[in-house]
């Protein structure tokens, strides 16, 4: 028995939820080639697992490093946390595919949660992309077609219905897309210009799908989440599409009977959540009306400097203390502030801090938003709603700012740290089929989420005594601790901790 590497004296956690049990992991090349007892193997490197477990790399079901996955800050982040993979294109909002002023579009509105692609340069196929983040990066990644750049692609920031001709246009671009290895079509129902679309709309460019899912910020969350979850049931039906709910958060007793009434109706649902009660997002989505039309900013800049929003602005006097300012750029004194405190510094009301922020940054800035549920039931919301089979974990992490949320450096960890080890949410068997193979099977990634022989070698060795999130709000770009070995496709890229430098990151297409 000769391989390359050797994981030896672990529990290994398969991701099947079988429990732990004791076995040693054979690699050769990129592929597992032998789970038993390996003693006496010969092997260039042995790494010694004992006293800790052994497990599939995690699948981030919901990352925003459509851009910074070339960041070794970012790529140390997700590793210590034990992720191997990054589904990107989110929220309806990505870099492909699109003529170059779609590009552009779409790097803008979004640059306070993707950033800036350091290589692209005018159109962008979803090829392209692909081929650009394989074997560039020590994660893997795995893309979803974004139904915003696609309709920008094809209608601009028009709020029209679409027409017969665009809608073909708009499905050409999906069926274009899948066939260069996208995981499935996502939406983002409060950006623009995804919130113009129809139900209609989305299940017409479904149907490509698939196994495939339809992976949706929906139009409405917390105490509203009926109104999204209704429509992606209507969706479903129409289309027979499976469905995927991005970071579903709110009060559990809201949103799992919403669950479970569309499992009820056969619809084929899953969601990730991230174990954080704030959220992240760009500032003008949450502040600005649906009367500006943010998806051209310098329409919306003139609204701004008018005084027709003069009615608007005291209607937010209750947001104010609950937002955060995350990336600023021109004004990076103020990240790291609430609203409150950064509108103090100037000497104006809060409302005119925020109008003046949007201009100054032509829309860019982002924000991380403090939910109305904050604290114990809040908590106890969270718990509840991973805790449903249909979870998957997501960090929604946002890499861009100098003062982001947390969750892009500590939500796997603390899934880990908090929700395993402290509460007992889940058995550590349980949190690798929610984190590894159940994300793995929804995405069409076959050859990955489980030790198996024959299959990819992503895998992480986790101590279940220290595994936790050290990230904060005060300190939100702390790498977790307790993962320090970790394997992408066969090579070590986290060593005692740290970065290898290498980066055999597989840009992923649909095996099954």
């Amino acid at each position: 028995m000769t391989f390359d590497v050797v994981i030896s004296g672990g529990r290994v956690l398969d991701g099947t939820g079988a429990p732990a049990f004791r076995a040693d992991i054979g690699i050769t090349g990129e592929r597992i080639t032998a789970v038993g007892r390996l003693e006496g193997a010969d092997a260039a490197q042995v790494i010694d697992a004992s006293g800790r477990f052994v497990a599939p790399g995690f699948i981030d079901c919901h990352a925003h490093g459509d851009a910074l996955v070339f960041d070794p800050e970012v790529q140390l982040a997700a590793l210590r946390q034990g992720v191997t993979t990054f589904v990107l294109g989110q929220d309806g909002l990505s870099y492909a595919p699109g003529s170059a002023a779609t590009v552009n579009y779409a790097t803008r509105y979004f640059a306070a949660v993707n950033g800036v692609h350091p290589f692209l340069d005018g159109a962008a196929s979803v090829a392209e992309l692909l081929a650009g983040y394989d074997r560039a990066t020590a994660l893997n990644t795995a893309y979803l077609l974004p139904h915003g750049t696609i309709r920008y692609d094809v209608m601009g920031p028009s709020p029209d219905a679409a027409s017969a001709s665009e809608l073909a246009q708009m499905l050409a671009h999906v069926e274009k897309g899948l066939a260069d290895g996208a995981v499935g079509l996502s939406s983002g129902l409060e950006y623009l210009p995804g919130r113009n679309a129809s139900s209609a709309e989305l299940a017409a460019l479904c149907w490509p799908l698939g196994a495939l899912p339809y992976v949706t910020h929906m139009r409405a969350y917390g105490t509203g989440a009926g109104v999204g979850m209704a429509e992606v049931v209507e969706i479903a039906r129409s289309s027979g599409a499976a469905m995927h709910v991005s970071h579903l958060h709110g009060p559990a007793d809201v949103l799992l009977p919403l669950v479970e009434s569309a499992l009820a109706h056969d619809v084929d649902l899953s969601f990730d959540t991230y174990p954080y009660l704030r959220g992240s997002t760009i500032l003008a989505m949450i502040v600005l009306p649906p009367q500006v039309p943010a998806a051209e900013v310098d329409r919306a800049l003139d609204v701004l400097e008018s005084s027709s929003l003069a009615d608007w602005w005291p209607t937010l006097d209750g947001l104010w203390p609950r937002l955060t300012v995350s990336h600023a750029p021109g004004e990076e004194w103020a990240e790291g502030l609430t609203i409150v405190e950064a509108a103090v510094r100037k000497g104006v009301p809060p409302s005119e801090f925020c109008r003046r922020l949007l201009v100054d940054t032509r829309l860019e800035a982002g924000c991380v938003v403090g939910r109305p549920d904050e604290g114990p039931e809040g908590e106890e919301s969270v718990r509840r709603v991973l805790r449903h089979p249909a979870h998957t974990g997501g960090s929604d992490g946002i890499y861009v700012g100098g003062h982001p949320h947390p969750r892009g450096w500590g939500a796997f960890a603390r899934f880990l740290g908090t929700h395993v080890r402290e509460l007992g949410d889940w058995t550590w068997q349980e949190a690798v089929v929610h984190l590894a193979s159940h994300p793995a099977r929804r995405f069409g990634l076959g050859d990955r989420g489980l030790l198996r022989q024959g299959l990819a070698a992503d895998v992480v060795v986790i101590d279940p005594a220290t595994v936790a999130d050290l990230a904060t709000y005060a300190a939100p770009r702390t790498p977790a601790t307790g993962i320090s070995e970790v394997l992408v496709s066969g090579v070590r890229v986290l060593s005692d901790g740290a970065l290898t430098g290498r980066t055999p990151g597989r840009a992923l297409r649909p095996t099954s």
